[in-house]
């Protein structure tokens, strides 16, 4: 990283709330990604989201938001890779590549990433800037539908989640550009 030490954990500031079970068959916790997951202009890559399943959440959950966020970036905001809202409770995985938009239940949608398009987008951290992690969570919320539409910024769309977010699961792979 840019700096001597890592930026803090995003979710060292948040509420606290109980812990479920995510997985990935592509990304696990402090491990590098493949480069097939990074963002397009990186030599090898195809943006692609990974594969995710998760289990153990509350009875209670109506809906499930997926994130991704990059807080190692240098400046204070950090940068958000992906917000996918409104899965329904029924689904407890997605397959790789669905940050794309394609199978994903109606009623579940894509809030634009902090470069713009409403899809994932793959880590892109500067060349030589170090290992980056990359928090990919699972947020098991109160409500079947946050009041969000896909063209509100992804700092206001976790704003609104906040106070709706039952139980969390995270992992945090990493990626570097060397």
């Amino acid at each position: 990283m840019s700096t001597s030490k890592p930026h803090p954990d995003p979710y060292d500031f948040m509420p606290a709330v109980p812990a479920f079970t995510l997985g990935s068959e592509d990304a696990a916790d402090g491990r590098p990604l493949d480069a097939k997951f990074a963002h397009s202009w990186t030599a090898g890559s195809e943006d692609l989201s990974p594969e995710l399943h998760w289990a153990g959440f509350p009875q209670e959950t109506r809906s499930f938001a997926v994130t991704c966020f990059d807080p190692d970036i240098a400046n204070v905001s950090g940068f958000w890779h992906w917000m996918l809202i409104g899965l329904p409770v029924g689904i407890t995985q997605l397959r790789r590549g669905a940050g794309s938009g394609r199978d994903l239940p109606a009623v579940a949608f894509h809030i634009r990433n902090d470069l713009g398009p409403s899809a994932y987008l793959g880590p892109a951290p500067p060349k030589g800037d170090g290992p980056h992690r990359y928090v990919f969570a699972v947020h098991a919320l109160d409500v079947e539908h946050l009041p969000v539409t896909p063209d509100m910024t992804p700092a206001f769309v976790a704003y609104n989640m906040t106070g709706h977010i039952l139980a969390r699961a995270v992992i945090r792979p990493t990626f570097e550009v060397q």
